[in-house]
């Protein structure tokens, strides 16, 4: 996909061209049913001009085309980046292993080459939590997110009585912009200017203050380093920052549901940790198709957005710990069977997952001590022996590309047992 085809996809939802650089139509295009097609703006194809009722499993197709995951992409990892509007990357491995399951041909080295080229970076943006984000994409998300770091900060009050935050907005603007600095070196430099403040409410306070960013090596494929910051406007140059746009609404409307819907005002809400996003949705509502789901929830998509047949194949998929595909809808039932809906997690702590037919399905692991990579799968629920090929098959694309030693052993663990 090309940075055209992706902007055409972002702004009105008109399907790129394929794999091969041939424009795709029809069903071929998109999978989905070409009869009874409406207008914008107008009801989707439900008796008395009631919009259609999408069901989890048309839902799940639809996201996973948006998602780069019923096929791999031919897009560049900037591409791929600015489509899915960012990857979680709570830790450093998950972006990797997030391209690895979308993206055709991806080695470590092409997300690696931007990072240390300054073209990708990692900061606190969507919900506050860690993201990899191509430099120009930063530096729009930030603005349009400020909100939602205004209220985290607000979080931190009865730790920052008595604080002029300007103040330690420039202290701390001052501080990371000399040097790189640690969250800890900032909680001892801010504590000396605020003894009687909290040092972590000041160090919080910077981070949602300021468009922090995470220097490298941090985050590169293969290396190490402690997590250190500075501003992004230090990192990409003050001139590049000043000269960039912010996300408005409307677009921002429109790239979310490019890269997830459709999806409700409420799923954008979860997606983005934003409230008050009714406006915006109101505002394309002529220019938008709308749908419901089996529970009646009001549902909004780009009018030629990919929606393929319920029926369309989908491959099995490796995905890392915190995939946005999990995290990005409030009713998350088009991914998540409702049996299965913690099982990826517990507590804070999140797991790589297995989607199986588009659905969660169960857990892997990587381990690369040994002379040959290991690649353990457990299921949820036992699976056929065709599965059980196409999971190998997929394991083994993935650990050839991913592991230093290639290909290695793909093992099913005992089959887990239904949730306690």
């Amino acid at each position: 996909m090309t940075s055209r085809q992706q902007r055409a996809t972002a702004t009105t939802g008109r399907q790129p061209a394929g794999p091969t650089g041939r424009k795709a139509t029809g069903r071929e295009a998109t999978g989905r049913q070409t009869s009874g097609r409406k207008k914008p703006g107008t009801a989707a194809g439900g008796a008395g001009g009631e919009p259609e009722v999408l069901s989890a499993r048309a839902l799940n197709r639809a996201t996973l085309a948006r998602q780069l995951l019923l096929e791999p992409a031919e897009s560049t990892v900037p591409e791929a980046l600015e489509h899915l509007l960012g990857l979680q990357a709570q830790n450093v491995r998950p972006p990797y292993f997030a391209l690895a399951a979308r993206l055709a041909r991806f080695r470590p080295e092409d997300l690696s080459a931007p990072m240390a080229g300054r073209q990708a970076v990692r900061s606190a943006t969507l919900r506050s939590t860690l993201h990899t984000h191509t430099a120009r994409d930063l530096l729009r998300l930030r603005p349009f997110v400020q909100p939602a770091k205004d209220r985290e900060l607000h979080h931190f009050r009865k730790g920052l009585v008595g604080v002029d935050l300007d103040r330690l907005s420039a202290l701390a603007r001052e501080l990371v912009e000399d040097e790189p600095r640690t969250m800890a070196q900032l909680r001892t430099a801010l504590g000396a200017a605020w003894p009687d403040a909290e040092p972590r409410a000041l160090a919080m306070a910077a981070r949602c203050l300021l468009p922090l960013i995470q220097v490298t090596p941090r985050g590169l494929w293969g290396r190490g380093g402690q997590v250190a910051l500075t501003t992004a406007e230090k990192w990409l140059g003050r001139a590049a920052a000043e000269a960039v746009e912010p996300l408005g609404a409307g677009e921002a409307v429109r790239r979310y549901l490019a890269a997830f819907g459709p999806a409700s005002v409420k799923d954008m809400g979860t997606w983005c940790g934003l409230t008050g996003l009714r406006a915006g949705f109101e505002e394309l509502r002529p220019a938008l198709r709308v749908f419901r789901d089996e529970h009646g929830t009001e549902l909004f998509d780009l009018p030629e957005a990919p929606r393929p047949d319920p029926d369309t194949p989908a491959p099995p998929r490796f995905l890392p710990e915190y995939d946005n595909l999990l995290l990005s809808h409030a009713d998350r039932t088009r991914v998540i069977p409702p049996v299965h809906r913690h099982r990826h997690v517990r507590g804070n702590q999140a797991f790589r997952t297995l989607l199986l037919d588009g659905f969660l399905a169960g857990l892997w692991r990587l381990d690369e001590s040994g002379e040959r990579p290991l690649l353990t799968v457990e299921l949820f629920e036992g699976a056929s022996r065709a599965a059980r090929s196409g999971i190998e098959e997929e394991a083994g694309r993935l650990m050839s590309r991913m592991c230093a030693a290639g290909t290695g052993e793909v093992r099913f663990a005992a089959v887990a047992g239904p949730p306690g």
